[in-house]
């Protein structure tokens, strides 16, 4: 198969060559920034819902946010299945396979988008039943619903779109892509809602259009940015066909991110069941729980960002056979993650206090709970971000099972069971001692698998072609690319 070349694009990284470290913390911080973006998103359009129909509009917006995060992790392994395959045929510089996968990808999309339409709409009342919306909340969150409906094709087409930049190198773009869809989904959210000036009052559903203008306008643009930079993600002439599924690109998508996807599930489901417990201890505990959450979501942050670098990188050098940069990649995804986790835990702790204040108001016995909590539990982040980084690593191989294994083992056996044995003797501390548990248990068991498994050997890579299979068998030969010893 003939390969293609590019001339490196502004913002797009070389990932197989050169110094490691700093590549990847500049690869990370852009990463990092949507992340931040994302949740500023959410948190100012929760205050505006909040401001102009109060806790009703908030309720309804939270039982419908969690319907599309349900809708969304069934579909989000199958794009980062995809992009890795995407990320490995970059290493390899075969544009032409990198190509043919993301259209692929790009048509699964459009499918489940448009089936998402349908269904969601017409099922949206017995979802929001399901989860037993209260009866004063149930037509707002019905309104909203399916308003969020129509923006869910869009909006996961340039998720798509955004993991396929990182993974040929570019995180910037998708940065700044994620600025333009803030600030119009912040800034038309009012608008929308309380109908200021030519705008319609459109109240509840206003908050899911703003939402959906923004999606629509950010794919417009984005798929315009990528054709007037002669990106290596776009599609022209013959290769538009790509656009229709290849079922042997399609059959690896959907093994491989159907475990993928099933991980969000599993932390999902997991946090729901700590949640239940929290629960029980009435409701001082559970606002301080709620609180303190709120500052987690922003420690997380750099761990994730940090290993969606790692997998991007690790899967262009793997895709390359520079299998010997591959524990550099790693090592260097462990420091970074400890210096920018580490920082943002000593922060908190020495700002927690203030920080807890602002969701909790002057409740002094409750900002002290939650202080509590987040004293036993935030060294157990750095935990988490480790094996995040191990568990990225063996991502970019299209290893999937067994982390979802180790995922589910950590935090069921070990951290749910660890809570209900604990409880008789600690009480509430049972449950932040077993969230420490569960996260250094999921980190010792991926850590032994990287090192001892066998998941060098896996293929994530499936050619589309007679000609790319014949590749691929030769490249297990001597005199292909170099493999792992071990």
């Amino acid at each position: 198969m003939a390969r293609e070349v590019s001339a490196a694009k502004r913002g797009q990284q070389d990932l197989v060559s050169g110094p490691i470290g700093r590549t990847l913390l500049l690869f990370a911080l852009p990463t990092l920034g949507s992340n931040v973006l994302q949740s500023l998103n959410g948190s100012v359009n929760a205050v505006w819902v909040g401001q102009f129909l109060g806790p009703r509009g908030l309720a309804a917006t939270s039982n419908a946010n969690l319907v599309m995060f349900l809708m969304f992790t069934t579909v989000f392994g199958f794009g980062m299945a995809a992009t890795i395959i995407a990320g490995q045929a970059m290493g390899r510089r075969d544009v032409d396979a990198m190509r043919r996968t993301l259209g692929t990808a790009v048509g699964l999309f459009i499918i489940l988008g448009v089936l998402t339409v349908v269904v969601g709409w017409l099922a949206a009342p017995a979802l929001l039943r399901m989860l037993a919306t209260p009866a004063e909340v149930y037509p707002l969150a019905l309104a909203y619903l399916r308003v969020v409906f129509l923006a869910i094709p869009p909006s996961m087409v340039v998720v798509l779109i955004t993991m396929a930049l990182r993974s040929t190198g570019d995180s910037l773009t998708p940065m700044w892509f994620m600025v333009l869809s803030t600030v119009i989904d912040c800034g038309l959210n009012p608008f929308l809602i309380a109908g200021i000036g030519p705008f319609p009052r459109m109240g509840i559903a206003g908050a899911g259009m703003a939402m959906l203008t923004a999606n629509y306008v950010g794919l417009v643009a984005l798929i315009a940015y990528i054709y007037a930079r002669d990106s290596v993600l776009r599609l022209r002439g013959p290769e538009l066909r790509y656009l229709i599924p290849d079922p042997v690109l399609l059959r690896t998508i959907l093994a491989k991110g159907f475990p993928m996807g099933l991980q969000m599930l599993v932390m999902s489901g997991a946090s729901l069941a700590m949640i239940g417990l929290v629960n029980r201890f009435g409701t001082e505990t559970v606002a301080a729980y709620g609180a303190i959450n709120q500052l987690w979501s922003y420690i997380l942050m750099p761990a994730m960002a940090v290993a969606a670098a790692v997998s991007a990188m690790a899967a262009q050098n793997i895709g390359a056979g520079r299998w010997d940069r591959i524990p550099q990649i790693a090592r260097a995804g462990f420091s970074t993650n400890l210096a920018l986790t580490s920082g943002l835990i000593v922060a908190l702790l020495l700002l927690d206090r203030h920080a807890l204040a602002l969701f909790l108001g002057d409740h002094q016995a409750t900002i002290d709970a939650a202080r509590h909590i987040n004293l036993v539990t935030s060294w157990s982040f750095v935990l988490f971000g480790i094996g995040q980084v191990y568990s990225a690593v063996m991502r970019a191989n299209g290893v999937a099972v067994v982390p979802l294994v180790i995922l589910f083992v950590a935090m069921f056996p070990v951290r749910l069971g660890l809570s209900l044995l604990l409880l008789p003797h600690l009480g509430e501390n049972a449950l932040w001692v077993s969230f420490s548990a569960g996260t250094a248990a999921s980190l010792l068991l991926t850590a032994l698998y990287y090192h001892y498994g066998d998941w060098r050997s896996a293929h994530a890579m499936v050619p589309g072609t007679i000609e790319a299979e014949e590749r691929v068998l030769a490249d297990t030969e001597p005199t292909g690319h170099m493999k792992p010893l071990s």
